[in-house]
């Protein structure tokens, strides 16, 4: 395995993003790009990634604007850039998909998105699915009608108000205030996110996991929620593009699996050919370092080598 560090310009014209890409040693199957979650950054991934490095895979990923070693500064945590925010982190998703096709132009790609970054991979299958062989969503949820003009209007006040780099008590409060309530006994505030206790001390070490989101960060959300919920978004989605749904049954981000389903049963609905969910019911928000890991990697292995091998029998066919 070679793992390697290095930095590509941001679409925000401002900032470098922070890209790792592991690479196995041996023949390479197919390459992963990874979309990372809220506050927390891609190096968090290492385990996941080295597993599949050793299973064929190459896997890239990158810290999104105002996350980890792109943010640089520690004032730009929490902060994405002025306009078009999620247009901004997916085209920055792109730029990697770019980079990483230059290495291995002739295998399948696939992306993976977890939570935040589940949001962005939605949207970013409804703006470039013809890069991929397939997608991956992970951890993903949905915002109600009421819940987006809320938060938009609250966000666009303080804004005005506070500026767009104001730290929101009030907004975080609104996000995440019942997150811990299907949680006998919660030993922290970031429970909710695993049951690996000793997932959950590291993440709270982490500097770049224990910051506050700014009202841009907030506003970002609501922009592309309010992006990837619609109709016409959704039916941009390439008809053929195989995704993936994977949650825990007790992840209070998609409602506890029921949003989960409901998008799933909406991408059918619009025609979307193959598409397939998992729940994994004991498990809370971040499966990939839930206490069952294991077979949540074993299952996303078996799904890709599936989606690659039907990649390889296509091109034979033609």
């Amino acid at each position: 395995m070679r793992k390697t560090e290095f930095k590509l310009p941001s679409r925000d014209g401002i900032h470098k993003l922070y890209v790792v890409f592991w690479k196995p040693e041996g023949e390479v199957r197919g390459v992963l790009q990874i979309s990372h979650g809220m506050i927390e950054m891609i190096e968090r991934y290492d385990e996941f990634a080295r597993y599949l490095n050793d299973n064929g895979f190459a896997v890239i990923g990158n810290d999104h604007l105002g996350h980890g070693f792109t943010a640089g500064r520690d004032e730009d945590l929490g902060y994405f850039c002025r306009k078009n925010m999620s247009a901004t982190v997916v085209s920055d998703l792109y730029r990697v998909t770019r980079y990483a096709k230059k290495h291995y132009s002739d295998v399948p790609y696939f992306l993976l998105g977890h939570s935040m970054g589940s949001f962005m991979a939605r949207r970013y299958i409804m703006t470039y699915g013809n890069e991929l062989t397939g997608a991956i969503i992970i951890g993903t949820g949905s915002k109600g009608a009421l819940t987006l003009i809320t938060g938009k209007a609250l966000s666009a006040l303080l804004r005005l108000v506070k500026g767009d780099r104001y730290r929101s008590k009030i907004i975080e409060k609104c996000a995440f205030h019942n997150y811990l309530d299907h949680i006998k006994n919660p030993r922290t505030e970031s429970d909710w996110l695993t049951r690996d206790e000793k997932i959950v001390d590291l993440y709270r070490k982490n500097r770049y996991c224990n910051f506050k989101f700014t009202v841009n960060g907030y506003r970002t959300l609501f922009e592309v929620f309010t992006f990837i919920q619609k109709d016409q978004n959704i039916e941009n989605i390439p008809r053929e593009l195989p995704l993936l749904f994977l949650a825990g049954g007790m992840d209070p981000v998609g409602n506890y699996g029921k949003a989960v389903n409901e998008i799933c049963c909406e991408y059918k609905k619009k025609g979307i050919n193959d598409v397939s969910m998992k729940l994994y019911p004991d498990d809370r928000h971040e499966i990939l370092n839930e206490l069952d890991r294991e077979q949540v990697y074993s299952d996303i292995l078996r799904w890709l080598d599936k989606k690659s091998d039907n990649f390889i029998d296509n091109i034979i066919r033609d």
